[in-house]
């Protein structure tokens, strides 16, 4: 690691955390793995939305200028 950062937490979140932890995970894997998760779900959601939208609202490449 680069460095070592703290974030000041409550004593819920921190209690929070604590339970969400695997046994010899640290805390900066844990936001690691919950990071990658909202990635995800970002992603899917964004995905969806696409997905949802109606073939009118799609440009074709050959029309885009530079």
């Amino acid at each position: 690691m680069s460095g070592v950062k703290r974030i000041p937490v409550t004593e819920p979140v921190w209690k929070d955390l604590s339970e969400m932890r695997a046994a010899g995970q640290t805390y900066a894997e844990l936001l690691m793995d919950m990071i990658e998760e909202r990635k995800k779900r970002r992603l899917e959601d964004d995905v969806k939305m696409w997905e949802s939208l109606p073939d009118s609202a799609y440009v074709p490449l050959s029309k885009i200028k530079d």
